[in-house]
Order: structure tokens, then sequence, then C-alpha cells
């Protein structure tokens, strides 16, 4: 199992990056960074507070920020926001990275994101359409939520980065 290499997870809202994302560094001994706790320590509020203060293009460039200064450092497995695919520079860094895409249905993600009020007008379709293709060209791999739980997620990761599970791309 290489410690070579970051991991980054990617996903829509509610796709459960947090959760397969701290499960995969425990798996492979790595640190875990979230985006939300980047922001809260280095811009002092959430990504709602920051989009509401200061405009969603300022909280687009930060969380492109936590993620290209993680991929600069020492291996991580990062879980990014799902803004940061939109930036040319952190899709370019990310092609250094081992690319983790946690999908689900629409109907899904709108459930999952329905009881938190983090964005409760998330539309998923509409972030899809504006991200997914994005999602396809960076991710090396791609796990459907909906039917994998977390734990299966991080052992089809850990198998890939060493063989092949979930839907290869």
């Amino acid at each position: 199992m290489s410690k070579n290499k970051p991991v980054v997870v990617i996903g829509l809202m509610g796709s459960g990056k947090t959760t397969a994302g701290r499960l995969i560094a425990e798996a492979l001994g790595l640190e875990f960074s979230d985006s939300d706790p980047f922001l809260k320590a280095r811009y002092g509020g959430t990504a709602a507070q920051i989009a509401a203060r200061e405009g969603a293009a300022t909280l687009h460039l930060y969380e492109a920020e936590h993620v290209l200064l993680e991929l600069a450092g020492a291996p991580k497995v990062i879980a990014a926001a799902a803004s940061t695919v939109e930036d040319p520079e952190v899709r370019a860094a990310m092609r250094a990275a081992f690319v983790v895409w946690v999908d689900a249905p629409d109907k899904v993600l709108t459930e999952r994101m329905r009881s938190s009020d983090h964005r409760p007008d998330f539309d998923p379709a509409v972030m899809r359409a504006r991200r997914g293709g994005y999602f396809r060209e960076v991710a090396d791999t791609v796990c459907d939520v909906s039917e994998l739980a977390p734990e299966q997620v991080r052992d089809a990761v850990v198998r890939e980065l060493g063989a092949s599970t979930c839907d290869h791309d």
C-alpha cells in the first residue's frame, strides 16, 4: 500500500466525502484534511458563513487554496469541496493524486441534504450539470455511495491503490 501518493475524495454535497476520507486516511496511515475545518481555522467560518460574508466566488477561492496547499505538502487524504474541480489549477494538481469520486443518484443526495442546514436549497442536478464533467475528468475511480457503505468505499480504495475495484474510469 503506497503512502507516496495523496488521495483526494471528491463529490457533490451529501456524498460522504468526509466520512469516506477519514476511513481511507486511517486505513492508509495518512493525515486527513477536510475543507470545512480548514475554512474555520483559516477564515473564521463555515462555508455557508463565508459565502454569506464574502460571496461564493471568494469561498471557492478559499476551497481551491485548501486543496492546492494540501497537495503541495506531504501525502495525505483530502476531502475536497465540490467547487474545487471547477478550478483548472486544482484539476491539474489533482493529476499527482489518486482521486476518488464518491457519487450517488440525485434523489439520494437530495434526501441526505434535506436534514442538513448546510445548504437547504441544494439541487444536485444543477451541481452535477455544472461539475460532473470535471469530476469525470479527474476521477481515477468512482464509488456509488448509494450502494456502498463508507467502509466499503474505504476497502475499495485501499484495494484500488494496490489492485482494482470500484468502477474504474
